[in-house]
């Protein structure tokens, strides 16, 4: 059987992606230690409130909103590499305070902190990738950190739950100081890739006071038809572990044997499934991962037995391999070359949106009418957003293609 030699393996990609992907090894690993037992700990701390829980889940996201837009922003105008270590730095401070916090405040406090951190984040790494990356390989690259993000889905989960049964500080310890490693992977291996401007495009990008949305309107269509799926996820992260609680005795290990399931399917065919789709459509990708979405949706709600749902869990695994990669490769290929932080910054918001009121208008539901009901709305949801969105996808290849048309008859 033919190999790749290792070294051939390494060097397909800039050094600053292999430090994204030990770096995202090493942080996923540590939140999925954490958050799926967030909730939990939370829901325990706040005398049983599933309101507030789903508030303190809230707010970090929340504030993510108001910071995403000026991080994109600044990672064009300052560059990837001061964003991305300062964005580290805030977030291993803020997971640290867990470990001290004993009221409402402080958690909402930490929350907000990390919610800044995690914003500042996604827009200027996910921009370094199209600094570094050719158009035709983001698809791939996009799968491949994936792939190491689920690594610690994996494994982090049944992880988290030994050490939550011990002691839930020595989760948040472990968590800041990967975040802490990450940061200091950066500071030594990872080198600025933002573009070099020329003189003429400073003094145009100093002239020029606010972004004209109306020349954007393909970013703002597909970030607002992206955010049923981030719905979906946040629900995952808040209000379905709760839904677990209420059907299942041992609800902890079931929702760990889920996420772990998960994040080993992803690491089995992500790569290869990247590779099958690389030529295909967008839109013909995305249409079937919102499908598939719609499905798991209703399954979350209504399964009431592990095998079942372990299946429900394959479903969305097949959905967001297909779904992460085509999306963020659109957004890539859409983003004008100066505006790139600042593409990735926008489209970010629909998960900072998601997971701001997700948790929130997803525990009203569930107070009030469980979540079988929940579930089922967001299922339709997604039917319509998808048949939109990969509609408007679509719509956009043929505006690209018909100058390229037209030019060919020309000729």
């Amino acid at each position: 059987m033919h190999r790749i030699p290792l070294f051939s393996l390494i060097s397909k990609y800039d050094t600053a992606i292999w430090v994204r992907v030990i770096g995202t090894i090493l942080t996923s690993l540590a939140g999925f230690m954490m958050r799926p037992y967030l909730v939990y700990y939370l829901y325990d701390k706040l005398d049983g409130s599933v309101f507030l829980s789903m508030l303190i889940v809230g707010l970090q996201p929340l504030c993510g909103i108001f910071v995403n837009l000026y991080a994109g922003s600044l990672s064009d105008k300052y560059g990837r590499k001061p964003m991305m270590l300062a964005a580290l730095i805030i977030q291993a401070v803020a997971i640290g305070g867990y470990i001290f916090a004993s009221h409402v405040w402080e958690f909402a406090l930490i929350s907000i902190i990390n919610g800044i951190g995690h914003a500042m984040f996604g827009p200027a790494a996910n921009a370094q990738i199209s600094d570094v990356v050719p158009q035709e390989k983001r698809a791939e690259v996009f799968a491949l950190l994936h792939t190491a993000l689920n690594m610690g889905s994996a494994f982090g989960p049944l992880l988290g739950l030994l050490l939550f049964t011990m002691n839930p500080t020595i989760i948040f310890l472990a968590c800041s100081i990967a975040l802490f490693a990450y940061a200091a992977l950066v500071v030594w291996k990872v080198p600025e890739t933002m573009p070099m401007k020329s003189k003429e495009d400073q003094a145009a990008g100093s002239n020029k006071t606010k972004i004209k949305w109306s020349e954007h309107k393909p970013l703002l269509w597909i970030t607002l038809l992206a955010m049923p799926v981030s719905l979906l996820y946040a629900q995952v992260e808040s209000t379905f572990p709760l839904h677990l609680q209420q059907h299942f005795e041992n609800y902890k290990s079931v929702f760990a044997t889920i996420i772990t399931f998960n994040g080993c399917v992803v690491i089995a065919l992500q790569l290869w499934i990247a590779k099958r789709t690389e030529r295909a459509p967008a839109f013909a990708v995305v249409a079937v991962s919102y499908m598939l979405f719609a499905l798991v949706s209703v399954g979350y709600g209504f399964v009431p037995y592990l095998a079942i749902l372990l299946f429900v869990e394959f479903l969305f695994t097949i959905g967001e391999m297909l779904n992460g990669p085509h999306i963020q490769k659109v957004i890539s290929v859409i983003a004008p070359e100066e505006h790139r932080g600042l593409y990735f910054s926008v489209f970010g918001m629909n998960w900072q949106l998601s997971r701001a009121i997700g948790p929130i208008l997803g525990g009203l539901l569930f107070s009030h009418f469980g979540g079988k009901v929940m579930f089922a709305i967001l299922g339709i949801i997604l039917v319509i957003a998808g048949i939109a969105q990969s509609r408007y996808i679509r719509s956009l290849n043929r505006k690209e293609e018909e100058p390229a048309l037209e030019a060919a008859l020309q000729a």
